[in-house]
């Protein structure tokens, strides 16, 4: 692959990421799995303001994670790809062994030495 195209990849990829560092906007795209949506109602069911809501679509649009349609005098919006959404399972996922992990490093952490050199 010559170098441009890997480096523009390596651009797209970073964009996508630093679309999905904000909780909310992951907030969002799974609520919009679940039902396209104006914004008016979905920031009712994420419960940020109106105004919030508005500047993170924005962002995930510009990204292509999110489409809008207009229908009449309302502009809905869906996910663009819902394979974002098995992506953001599978980060869960990671996640949650992470966790498992260090809550099993908090738990052998209360153990006194002596204990964990028994166990091993």
């Amino acid at each position: 692959m010559d170098k441009f195209l890997r480096e523009e990849i390596h651009q797209m990829h970073a964009k996508v990421c630093s679309a999905l560092a904000d909780p909310n906007r992951i907030l969002i795209l799974y609520t919009l799995a679940d039902e396209a949506s104006n914004v008016t109602d979905l920031a009712k069911r994420v419960e940020l303001p109106q105004p919030t809501v508005s500047r993170h679509l924005k962002v995930l649009r510009d990204r292509g994670m999110v489409q809008s349609q207009r229908q009449g005098q309302s502009v809905i919006y869906r996910l663009g790809d819902t394979r974002i959404i098995e992506a953001l399972d599978i980060l869960r996922v990671v996640l949650a062994t992470q966790l498992k992990n260090q809550g099993a490093l908090a738990r052998s952490a209360n153990q006194p030495i002596a204990a964990i050199e028994t166990s091993e």
